[in-house]
């Protein structure tokens, strides 16, 4: 039996999240049939994170086990042909027995994109979440500052978690402007449900002057969704990478 690692991009705007649902187009749905053309057996895949309908991904990483003895440097572009133009295969790797795409990670890393302008864009509308009024990335950064570390993140999660608790580390939340598009780089061991979405969109809230930046503390204190601020939408999120015990794979995205 053999373990193999995908490092996969899609574009999410015609997909109904990642996890397989039967009556829906997802990303795991369409990558499981073309594997399963391809080896000639039905395989399953194991994400590294979920990503709902709309989120992208520039390097999501799934692993699954086969018994197929297809040629390992073959496999990629023998997926891509099958594959929509939306979702392809960047890499492909085999990977020691018992290694797991969602248990083996040990950092996951997203990026949300922000274009900032007086007017939308015709080009970026499913690509960069369009906000008009200025956002003071200063002011942005200095109230994320209160989300490093390890907090319970109850007040930014869109749907409790069956199981587990909502306590999480995160390691890195800081804005870049460069021109019109502001990127927001997020790293920690894991999220929950909508969290960089609703982190997002209430310290969005707060760099334009709509609330305290220094109420953050507060929020995550009360536990309670309805003390922060809207949920940014999915268009402008990237699930960019994971941190393994071998290397960190990354990719940025590239909108211009």
């Amino acid at each position: 039996m053999r373990t193999i690692r995908l490092v996969v991009e899609y574009d999410g705007s015609a997909f109904h999240g990642l996890q397989f649902q039967p009556a829906l187009r997802t990303v795991a749905g369409v990558l499981e049939a073309a594997l399963a053309t391809l080896l000639r057996a039905p395989d399953k895949i194991t994400a590294a994170g979920r990503t709902d309908a709309g989120v992208h991904a520039t390097a999501q990483v799934v692993s699954f086990t086969t018994q197929s003895t297809f040629a390992l440097h073959k496999l990629a572009p023998a997926l891509n042909a099958l594959l929509p133009h939306d979702l392809s295969v960047r890499e492909a790797q085999e990977m020691p027995a018992g290694f797991s795409a969602r248990f083996s990670a040990r950092a996951r890393h997203y990026r949300y994109v922000i274009l900032n302008r007086p007017q939308r864009s015709a080009l970026l509308h499913t690509r960069a979440h369009h906000v008009w009024h200025p956002v003071d990335v200063e002011v942005f950064n200095r109230a994320a500052r209160g989300v490093l570390g390890e907090h319970d993140f109850r007040a930014f999660c869109g749907v409790l978690p069956e199981q587990g608790g909502t306590v999480r580390l995160v390691r890195e939340f800081e804005a870049q402007r460069r021109g019109e598009l502001i990127t927001v780089r997020v790293s920690g061991d894991g999220f929950l449900h909508r969290m960089v979405r609703v982190l997002v969109g209430t310290l969005v809230e707060m760099a334009q002057g709509r609330r305290d930046p220094d109420s953050l503390h507060a929020i995550l204190e009360a536990r309670d969704r309805r003390g922060a601020g809207c949920t940014a939408p999915a268009a402008g999120l990237y699930f960019a990478g994971v941190t393994y015990e071998d290397r960190t794979i990354l990719a940025e995205p590239q909108l211009f």
